[in-house]
């Protein structure tokens, strides 16, 4: 299987062809086909075609195109701004391509991939808004099936609304401020009353909207958005948190957060990295909530992007405070934390009936004070602990854990990048997790999960925590 890329053989582009010719080869199916296609623009379509089918022929001449009723030459390909080759014969259909390359004319031929300078999408028309949808020659039937998806999605008066959006838009250049504004604007156009106007078909309405959408803008207030970017796995982001990047002008984000999550965010928006991560702190707390409130000031729209849940060891507190005191609105979008992610990967029940009723939520540094927390004694009954960033003072969460009196055969599972296509699991019992802060090769976060409930994890996907037991296992098997 060759290696999965995310580069593109071909760049996606519309050309430019009111007014200008489109040539279209053929007699039969192929070329009936690409002349319906380009029946969707305002090209000049003209169909070469010395013997067409009855029903192409019919088409041709009910929808008044220009037809050629003379055998290919080389030179009916001048003057075009595209040519399609869809006769049918393969060789036929490559020496149009040759002739309109060497007039330096793009060209297209039916069902040879390796013999086109572009491929023909399958479209969603909504003029003048268009989704062009291409699959490099994969298969039509892929393309068609994701069209009908997508013309489900979109509405049909969106290409109405776009027509009202174009006459506004030397309004909206001169009136609202570029930037922030005008971004807001053009947001509230297409997602407000004025659309909701345009649906039901009251296009007066739709102007009154618009003009007070145009009036009623003033200075922009800055909004943050706390937003929780999930273990790491981008398909876990929740469609909140991608709709609020989509729309933020700056994205402050956590080292722990992966490059291909801050790189869902709006194309341009700046991107700012705040670190926080343990031995390569960038920024204090207390620069970030100034930041973060400078931003706001500024009339900034603004993704706090932290890992996991914001809510869940991620200091929103403090940032909440800093923004609450300085008058700046803020919103919290929920992430899926790293525990819940952990034991999904294991396949394990965090609370399990009549074994384990409560979920503890700490970091490994609370377990290493002088004084026990006052949820030990949870622990004792049955609670699943989750330990946050616990691989290097494993030891003395382990030790205070046994003192407190949780049985060293306690089962323990670990695991690295949870949820990532490169996480790490391992499994043992309490008394081996002391040997998790040797292993240095776990670079990433560190989960550890312990209880009753973990028994009932799925290892076969884990290796054992100790070493030597690894060493054991193997000879045993020699």
């Amino acid at each position: 299987m060759p290696p999965r890329t995310e580069q593109l053989s071909v760049f996606p582009a519309f050309f430019r062809v009111e007014g200008r010719t489109a040539a279209v080869f053929g007699n039969g199916d192929e070329a009936f086909a690409k002349v319906r296609l380009l029946l969707n623009t305002q090209a000049r379509i003209i169909a070469h075609a010395d013997h067409p089918e009855a029903d192409y022929h019919a088409f041709l001449i009910a929808n008044r195109i220009e037809t050629v009723r003379e055998a290919f030459a080389p030179e009916q390909v001048e003057g075009a701004v595209l040519v399609f080759a869809a006769t049918g014969d393969a060789e036929q259909d490559r020496r149009i391509v040759d002739a309109a390359r060497a007039a330096k004319i793009p060209a297209n031929a039916v069902d040879q991939p390796d013999y086109c300078d572009f491929y023909t999408p399958a479209l969603v028309n909504r003029a003048p808004v268009a989704v062009a949808i291409g699959t490099e020659g994969a298969g039509p039937v892929l393309a068609q099936m994701m069209r009908a998806q997508i013309d489900q999605l979109l509405s049909p008066s969106l290409g109405r609304l776009a027509a009202l959006a174009t006459s506004y838009r030397k309004a909206v250049e001169h009136i609202v401020p570029r930037g922030v504004s005008r971004r807001i604007f053009w947001r509230s156009f297409f997602s407000g009353p004025v659309a909701d106007a345009v649906a039901n078909g009251n296009l007066p309405q739709a102007r009154r909207a618009a003009n007070g959408l145009l009036r009623s803008l003033d200075r922009v207030e800055g909004h943050v958005w706390l937003v929780g970017a999930g273990p790491g796995a981008e398909d876990l982001l929740t469609l909140r948190a991608q709709r609020v990047m989509m729309e933020a002008d700056v994205i402050v984000y956590d080292a722990l957060v992966p490059q291909a999550i801050v790189d869902m965010g709006r194309r341009d928006a700046e991107r700012l990295s705040v670190g926080k991560r343990k031995g390569c702190h960038s920024k204090s707390q207390e620069e970030i909530n100034d930041l973060l409130v400078d931003l706001g000031r500024q009339g900034k729209r603004v993704v706090r992007l932290k890992s996991g849940d914001p809510l869940v060891y991620g200091r929103a507190g403090e940032e909440m405070a800093a923004l609450r005191a300085a008058g700046i609105s803020y919103e919290i979008v929920p992430g899926i934390t790293s525990a819940f992610a952990a034991a999904a990967d294991f396949e394990l029940p965090l609370t399990l009936r009549g074994v384990a009723s409560s979920l503890v939520f700490t970091t490994g540094h609370d377990l290493t004070g002088d004084v026990l927390p006052d949820w030990a004694s949870l622990a004792v009954s049955g609670a699943t602990i989750a330990v946050y960033m616990g691989r290097t003072v494993a030891a003395s969460v382990a030790e205070r854990l046994m003192q407190a009196g949780i049985p060293s055969e306690t089962t323990v599972a670990v695991i690295e990048n949870a949820s990532r296509a490169d996480r790490r699991l391992l499994h043992g019992i309490l008394r081996d997790l002391p040997d998790l802060q040797h292993r240095n090769e776990l670079t990433g976060p560190v989960m550890v999960i312990i209880g009753d409930a973990v028994a009932g994890a799925n290892f076969e996907l884990s290796e054992p925590l100790v070493r030597e037991r690894i060493r054991f296992d193997e000879l045993a098997r020699s």
